[in-house]
């Protein structure tokens, strides 16, 4: 991976990234309230040698010997020599070793001079500890470096600057623990985000789920349909925003299905997923809906027998439909209801058996029978995996569509679902990445065409529903003439242009 995609993916997880940035500046924050207060006191030693004449080469020497020697002792600052009687005559509440993790010690380069720095939460205590501690480690490096016979020692060490009590603590410093904690939480994010796309195996671009559909040698992708939060409450795209995205996505995988195979174009098309909750029901409204835009009488045919979508979704009534003529009590024309543009034969009562009435010979017949008076038989169906309903039904419908929804179904199952459907001879007609967002890395571009004064929704003027005969429910008013008869009507008819015909599939 490159820049641009590890920026891509910060950006997916910004949210995580966000949260945790939240956490660790609140983490500092935290910390710096609730930290005790530090103080330090420091202390300043000179070390020289005493007696080593006047000339100036006994002393550079002697200044040479000083500042070997100066390293060594700062070693000896901390050692129980020095720090057991401090704590006696101070009369501290601590041990020798506590008190020496209390004391630093720092030798600047080329110098003869020792820092001992003292830090404690009392800013007295600290200046008198550390005065303590260099006048005791004064007496001890004397009493170190006095030969066994001499009266002094040749080595000096003289306080040049005692400890003076800290104004200020020293930690804890506020805008360093925040900058930490802010810099943590964000390394954090990161790390967060970056392990969580590693294991993220769910599709999130169309070509994501080309990978997908060429490793199980399926179809190629049909389109990608943009996330609309109005869907809900206006399931027909056209009809909601007839110049939107998400209509004219729609329209893109209608165009799709022209070259499938043009030799054999599929009429009874069948929409599943491979798991519930990847919006095959709304692709099969509104892929019923963009073919009958185009001029072809459509007819929506609810076989999820298990959880039936399409009547709830159009507000029409459950009850009778396609079970209802499979178990002969009615016609298809007399349980057939409108949904706007096209028909819809619900899926009547549930029955106890969904895959063996799918896979009979009477589905097959009706379904048939359907694609013998419309132009497109769209079939929304139970998902794959779950139950076996859908594959049940490959000999009766001439291809499935495979809905994938955006950042939830992983590639595993693309892929089990594809093969699935290979096991019964069915033919898969492509795939459908649903739910993607308008912005992002999806491969989906948003453009409107829409013309100058246009309203923005245009729901008034599409899909008016008429009153019908069936239970007040409203039913067209009469058949929507198929693709051959429009072009036909238009021959010999004065004022009659072919652009009549241009929305044709």
């Amino acid at each position: 991976m490159d820049l641009p995609d590890y920026l891509r993916i910060l950006a997916r997880r910004w949210r995580a990234v966000v949260v945790l940035a939240l956490l660790g500046t609140a983490t500092g924050v935290l910390a710096a309230l609730l930290a005790t207060p530090q103080y330090r006191a420091t202390s300043t030693l000179f070390v020289s040698l005493q007696d080593w004449g006047d000339n100036s080469v006994t002393l550079n020497q002697g200044n040479s010997f000083a500042q070997a020697r100066v390293r060594s002792y700062a070693e000896v600052v901390v050692s129980p020599r020095v720090t057991e009687p401090v704590v006696r005559s101070l009369h501290l509440s601590m041990t020798p070793a506590q008190l020496a993790g209390k004391i630093s010690t720092e030798v600047p380069l080329d110098t003869v001079l020792l820092k001992i720095t003292v830090s404690d939460p009392g800013p007295a205590r600290a200046a008198r500890i550390s005065n303590a501690v260099a006048g005791r480690f004064a007496q001890v490096i004397a009493s170190i470096e006095r030969p066994v016979k001499a009266p002094v020692s040749p080595v000096r060490l003289s306080v040049t600057q005692p400890a003076a009590t800290p104004s200020r603590p020293y930690s804890p410093n506020f805008s360093m623990d925040v900058a930490l904690g802010l810099a943590g939480g964000l390394v954090l994010g990161g790390c967060w985000a970056f392990a969580r796309e590693s294991l993220d195996a769910s599709v999130r671009s169309g070509g994501d789920l080309a990978q997908c559909l060429v490793q199980a040698e399926g179809p190629s992708v049909l389109g990608c349909v943009t996330y609309d939060s109005d869907a809900s409450a206006c399931p027909i795209a056209a009809n909601h925003d007839p110049f939107g995205p998400r209509a004219e996505d729609f329209r893109r995988v209608r165009t799709g299905l022209q070259f499938v195979d043009i030799d054999n174009p599929p009429k009874i098309i069948a929409v599943t997923s491979a798991l519930p909750g990847e919006g095959k029901t709304s692709i099969s409204v509104n892929l019923a809906a963009a073919l009958a835009e185009a001029g072809s009488s459509v007819c929506l045919v609810d076989a999820d027998l298990r959880r039936p979508n399409v009547a709830r979704t159009l507000h029409l009534v459950q009850d009778a439909g396609l079970t209802t003529v499979m178990i002969g009590k009615a016609t298809p024309e007399q349980v057939m209801q409108s949904g706007g543009s096209f028909s819809v034969l619900a899926s009547g009562a549930l029955p106890p058996n969904p895959a063996e009435m799918l896979g009979s010979e009477q589905f097959r017949a009706v379904v048939r029978s359907l694609a013998d008076k419309f132009d497109h038989v769209v079939v929304d169906t139970a998902p794959l995996l779950p139950v076996a309903d859908t594959p049940a039904m490959a000999p009766a419908v001439d291809g499935y569509l495979l809905v994938v929804r955006h950042g939830k179904t992983n590639r595993a199952q693309i892929v089990e679902a594809i093969q699935s459907l290979q096991r019964v001879g069915a033919l898969a007609l492509g795939g459908i990445l649903n739910m993607t967002p308008v912005k992002g890395d999806t491969g989906h571009y948003a453009y409107s065409y829409r013309p100058v004064g246009a309203p923005r929704r245009w729901g008034r003027f599409f899909g008016r529903r008429q009153a019908g005969a069936i239970g007040g429910l409203p039913a067209p008013s009469k058949p929507v003439p198929t693709r051959r008869e429009r072009a036909v009507s238009t021959v010999g008819t004065p004022g009659g242009d072919a652009s009549d015909t241009r929305h044709s599939v």
